[in-house]
């Protein structure tokens, strides 16, 4: 009996050993990482305006506008940098939307690729391609409540404050996945130029504070974003940009209390721009190369807005860390995708977190990927998530060499056992 127990002791030594092998310690979120916000339907529009929208001569991508469109003064082109895929996963493809009237009073109004619709009248004739009238699509005021919630809550991270050497403003960040910056108005519009040095390919929050903003005031003359492959600074354009864009497609101005932004036409300004409460004045030159999300929006001449989709990750609530207990069995090679308790409470709405609002997963890059789901740290709660919580082995290649050394353990403690008996019946003997 007594060598029976013995035996049964080293084996349960050698499991014990096995099982602390096996099962991996919970991982622990990291603070910023975890589920991406989503941006839902206006994630998928160049310019997303709650009210008017009065514009000449193009908007490079889709453009939704709640209120009315006043294409008048000089015509207006739709879409025509819009990819097949980006046409498919808009709101019954519709690459120009009008909740009010369409004012043309006699301009060219071409939707490019896609279809338009308005939901009012078409004002004042003339030629307008790939347009019908019918009902909108889309409940601007329940999107622009998720964009305000969002906004509200991106506000709430007290980001890096830049610094000044005369007129030129920088701010420079470490994060690999997501630097956050807070700014006031006062203090960004006086600057002369603004720098932005950040890893390549992180995502980029800058908060500015305050009821207006205007660039014209310095007035601002450029936008400069640091190329990490050149280590030196270069002046965001049409084209040209840092990294291959890589910076610009994941750099999000987010303005949760302006009222009134306005552009300095001389200049083009890199990332899109979050203002949900703005009446946004582009000027007459230079783009913005990036979407726009505001209350109403006005620009002629060069102000267009160019298709750089957002594709940064937001990040949002953070995935709770996965307890052994609920740790997915090693067939299903993977970690858990974040609970829907997690995704249910980010700001967004009910789209998946795919920070490009598309609603499918977008290659990571950042966004990533985002974020779109390219965002380069957890936009559909995958291995890139970070804080998602994921296992330290899954699948069959972690276990094989593990239960290889517990069975190399409870070998050698059956051996132990077998040595102690031999020398116990010689000294008996």
């Amino acid at each position: 009996m007594r060598k029976s127990i013995s035996a049964a002791a080293v084996a349960l030594g050698g499991s014990l050993t096995l099982a602390a092998l096996v099962v991996p310690t919970p991982a622990t979120a990291s603070p910023g990482e975890g589920t991406c916000f989503s941006l839902g339907v206006a994630g998928r529009y160049g310019e997303f305006i709650e009210g008017d929208d009065t514009h000449s001569p193009d908007a490079e991508g889709a453009v939704a506008i709640g209120g009315n469109a006043d294409f008048s003064h000089g015509g207006f082109t739709v879409g025509n940098e819009l990819t097949a895929a980006q046409v498919a996963a808009l709101p019954g493809g519709n690459a120009l939307v009008v909740g009010g009237n369409l004012i043309q009073n006699g301009a060219h109004v071409q939707v490019m690729k896609g279809k338009g619709v308005v939901a009012g009248q078409v004002v004042g004739g003339g030629q307008l391609e790939g347009v019908t009238k019918g009902a909108s699509p889309i409940d601007f005021a329940a999107e622009f409540a998720k964009l305000r919630a969002l906004s509200a809550e991106l506000a709430k991270t007290a980001g890096a404050a830049p610094t000044a050497d005369g007129r030129t403003l920088t701010f420079t960040g470490a994060d690999a996945k997501a630097n956050f910056f807070t700014v006031a108005a006062d203090t960004l519009q006086k600057a002369g130029e603004i720098q932005l040095k950040v890893p390549a390919g992180s995502s980029t929050v800058i908060t500015v504070t305050g009821g207006s903003y205007d660039q014209t005031k310095a007035p601002t003359s450029g936008f400069l974003i640091w190329d990490n492959a050149k280590k030196s600074y270069v002046l965001d354009d049409k084209l040209q940009s840092a990294d291959g864009g890589a910076e610009r497609a994941k750099l999000l101005w987010n303005f949760p209390t302006a009222t009134k932004i306005t552009k300095h036409s001389g200049n083009a300004w890199p990332g899109s721009i979050l203002a949900p409460n703005a009446a946004f004045d582009l000027g007459k030159g230079g783009p913005v190369n990036g979407s726009v999300w505001a209350k109403s929006l006005t620009g002629s001449g060069g102000a267009e807005t160019h298709h750089y989709p957002f594709e940064g990750c937001l990040p949002g609530t953070v995935v709770p860390p996965v307890s052994p207990s609920s740790t997915p069995s090693s067939s299903t090679g993977g970690s858990e995708s974040p609970s829907p308790s997690s995704s249910a409470s980010t700001p967004g709405g009910s789209e998946s977190p795919t920070p490009g609002g598309s609603g499918s997963p977008a290659p990571s890059g950042s966004a990533g990927a985002t974020p779109s789901a390219s965002a380069s740290h957890g936009a559909s709660g995958g291995s890139g998530s970070g804080g998602g919580g994921g296992l330290a082995f899954t699948g069959a290649e972690g276990l094989v060499p593990l239960t290889v050394g517990g069975a190399l353990v409870i070998a050698a403690g059956g051996a132990l056992v077998y040595k102690a008996r031999r020398k116990k019946a010689a000294a008996s003997s």
